[in-house]
Parts: structure tokens; C-alpha cells; sequence
């Protein structure tokens, strides 16, 4: 244990604490001598007992305000994460939708690539099948009118 030599309101006090403690003991005292001191002249001279309780009551509701608000930052930050959570998985879901639409179109891609090959072949041989008509026409009109 520690100990620590303070003075409060004009008077001395040795406090003791925890070892590595003590300047935080000693910040913590000069807060509260300050707020003790700012009462005195604020309210004048009514009492130490009666300065101290006005003193521990104004340290206590800011530290109800300041919890109040760490609670109120810590459901801030909760509702954040909620939201981003949900946020994260319409990402996903959003990425797997695009992933499989890509897929079906890569799919019907490939699928009109081949019937336009069909297509072309099947062209190619109405083409040739029409050409071979063709000639066999002309060669029969040819051998008509020769043989006239």
C-alpha cells in the first residue's frame, strides 16, 4: 500500500492506496478539491458537512450522466452493428445473386453461341443443297438444248 499526502479544503489528510495508484488518487482529489472549492464560493460559507454533500452530489450525477450516456453510445454501437451485419449480408446475398445471374448468362451465352453455329451450318448446307439444284437444273436445261 501507498500513501499519499493531500491537502483538502486548507487542511492536510494522508490517504492510502493501491502502489501505481497514487497519482490517479491525487488527480481524483484535485477534481473533487476543485468542485468543493467552486461550491464554497459559489454558496458561500454554509457548512463543510453540507458543502461536501452538495460536492459528492453533483460528482455522483455527473457520473450518472456519463454512465448514462456510455449506455446510451454502447446501444448506439450495438444498433451500428446490428446495421452493419445486415448490411454485410444483403452485400453477400447482392453478390451471390449477381455471381449465379452472371453464371446463367455465361450459360445462355454458350447456349446462343451454339445455335448460332447450328444455324450457320444448317445455312451452309441449304446453301450447298440449293447451289447442287442449281447445277443440276442448269446441266439438265443444257442437255435439252443441245439435244434440240
Amino acid at each position: 500500500m501507498a500513501n499519499v499526502n493531500i491537502k483538502f479544503n486548507g487542511k492536510d489528510f494522508l490517504l492510502s492506496c493501491d502502489d501505481g495508484q497514487e497519482e490517479h488518487l491525487e488527480e481524483l482529489l484535485t477534481h473533487i478539491n476543485q468542485k468543493f472549492a467552486n461550491l464554497k464560493n459559489d454558496l458561500g460559507n454554509i457548512g463543510e458537512n453540507k458543502l461536501l454533500l452538495i460536492t459528492s452530489v453533483q460528482i455522483m450525477d455527473e457520473y450518472f450522466e456519463t454512465k448514462k450516456k456510455v449506455e446510451q453510445k454502447k446501444n448506439e454501437l450495438s444498433n451500428l452493428s446490428d446495421k452493419f451485419r445486415e448490411l454485410k449480408s444483403l452485400i453477400y446475398n447482392y453478390r451471390d445473386r449477381k455471381e449465379e445471374e452472371m453464371k446463367r448468362l455465361s450459360e445462355d451465352y454458350e447456349d446462343f453461341k451454339k445455335e448460332i453455329k447450328k444455324n450457320q451450318e444448317d445455312y451452309e448446307k441449304i446453301i450447298e443443297e440449293t447451289t447442287n439444284e442449281i447445277e443440276s437444273f442448269v446441266e439438265k436445261a443444257n442437255l435439252e438444248n443441245q439435244v434440240q
